[in-house]
């Protein structure tokens, strides 16, 4: 047994780190030839590798020696950089991020889904590489994460309490946040502070194991109206103890101007199904884009780089080319922010979504934006978007598909195919399922532009706009 497990374990010394590749690895090649998958090295970087997964076609291993760094390496603004997972990519420059996210989108398009791209147009790169989301979810813990020194060190340890991220793999451990690099003040100084005034008021912190504590997550969102709302989960209903962490708050923030919590005692800690009640202030703040108010409440989706989204709302419009005369049907619209973005260049616009409560604020938002040619409607994709409802709402002219991870549902793809709009514009986050929906279209659309954008720098993760026309 002992033999087996070694004989999977290989040393590789002097390995060059030849590419990045999917999910924020990187690859390298074994004297054998096959792949290894990297999780800690850039590509440029000459390094040891230990080998602790194989497989028939690769290997997975992990960079233990560094001989020569890489050119494309910066120093890594954030203190937790390599422990919190959160921006995987910190370490490599941003220029070679766009690099990499962009060859990432070409390849997907090409070798999965065999397309003939046009001119691919560049990457666009975020302004902010740091301090952008409006959005962020913190965890409590009262047995945070060790690092293996501190395991190994004799000392006490003293509070195990915990405020942050969950290690990657790790449900039940939590990495301790000093200063996060991702969403701007004064996101960190309320982290901070109620994390502190919990401590020092024996606020007990939750154990995911044991199902036991009080405080359980802390949601900040901000927005580029300037707006702050602050969500405080609890594990149990303790009047006087939750009134003595949100009055904190409310005297130490003046300028939250919406402030919540949840009673959560069930084993998960989403807050979808639970009542969310409005402590002070309003039970929402305002995001706005090109003179358009969107109300977000504590469970809305909104695209998390607010000033990226705008940029790829653009794109998207620009790629519909519309004139004015266009029926056009937005799939997955989410809360509809695309399509009132793009509704005063249009006939009409048609949403359509599968969650109940983002349809009610796509009517509730276009009703305050004053759009009027605008209709939602909910229901699941592959059942709703069916020959009568085209019948009932008309045949569209332009197809906007901004689907999840996932990709469409074969049903879908085959559908837009049926009723032959003349354009689409598939928005995707995604370039590997857009890839094979794009492969399924190929005989009867024509890719036309794409357009990759970054909305989330220091990580792998990439949006992609692809055109399709009617050949």
């Amino acid at each position: 047994m002992s033999r087996r497990i070694k004989a999977r374990k290989q040393v590789f010394e002097n390995v060059e780190v030849l590419d990045a590749a999917a999910k924020g690895k990187t690859i390298a090649k074994a004297p054998d030839g096959k792949v290894i998958f990297l999780p800690n090295a850039v590509p440029g970087d000459v390094v040891d590798v230990q080998t602790f997964k194989k497989r028939k076609a690769y290997f997975e291993g992990k960079a233990t020696v560094f001989h020569k760094l890489s050119d494309k390496r910066v120093e890594p603004a954030c203190e937790h950089f390599g422990i919190c997972g959160g921006c995987k990519w910190q370490n490599m420059g941003y220029e070679h991020q766009l690099y990499y996210k962009q060859k990432e989108v070409t390849n997907n398009l090409t070798r999965i889904g065999h397309i003939e791209l046009p001119e691919v147009t560049p990457i666009l790169g975020s302004e902010n590489q740091y301090f952008y989301r409006n959005k962020m979810e913190f965890s409590f813990s009262d047995s945070r994460w060790l690092t293996p020194e501190e395991i190994e060190s004799d000392k006490d340890l003293g509070d195990r309490n915990a405020l942050g991220f969950h290690i990657p793999g790790m449900w039940d451990k939590i990495l301790d946040l000093n200063k996060c690099h991702l969403q701007a003040a004064p996101s960190n100084a309320i982290r901070n502070a109620v994390k502190q005034f919990a401590i020092d008021n024996n606020l007990e912190f939750f154990n995911t194991r044991n199902q036991t504590g009080l405080l359980r997550t802390m949601i900040i969102r901000t927005s580029s109206t300037g707006e702050i709302m602050v969500l405080i989960q609890f594990f149990k209903d303790d009047k006087t103890k939750r009134e003595l962490l949100l009055d904190f708050i409310v005297d130490s923030f003046p300028q939250i101007n919406s402030l919540q919590y949840v009673i959560n005692g069930k084993a998960n800690d989403t807050i979808y199904d639970q009542e969310v009640i409005c402590y002070k202030g309003e039970d929402h703040i305002f995001e706005k884009m090109e003179g358009l108010k969107f109300k977000i409440n504590a469970k809305s989706f909104y695209q998390t780089n607010s000033e990226q989204a705008y940029e790829l709302y653009k794109i998207t419009r620009d790629f519909a080319g519309l004139t004015g005369n266009e029926l056009v049907y937005d799939l997955y619209t989410g809360t509809g922010t695309i399509a009132q973005f793009v509704a005063k260049q249009a006939k009409k616009v048609v949403g359509v979504e599968s969650v109940p409560d983002a349809i009610s604020a796509a009517k509730e938002n276009a009703q305050l934006n004053n759009i009027n040619n605008v209709e939602f409607f909910v229901g699941d994709m592959k059942q709703v978007f069916n020959n009568a409802f085209i019948e009932n709402h008309g045949h569209p002219d332009v197809i906007i598909t901004d689907p999840p991870r996932d990709g469409m549902h074969k049903d879908v793809v085959q559908q837009i195919l049926n009723i032959a709009p003349k354009r689409v514009v598939y928005v995707s986050c995604n370039s590997a399922t857009q890839a094979r929906d794009l492969a399924l279209m190929d005989a009867d659309y024509k890719v036309i532009k794409t357009q990759a954008v970054d909305m989330f720098p220091q990580t792998f993760h990439v949006e992609n706009v692809v055109l399709l026309e009617r050949r």
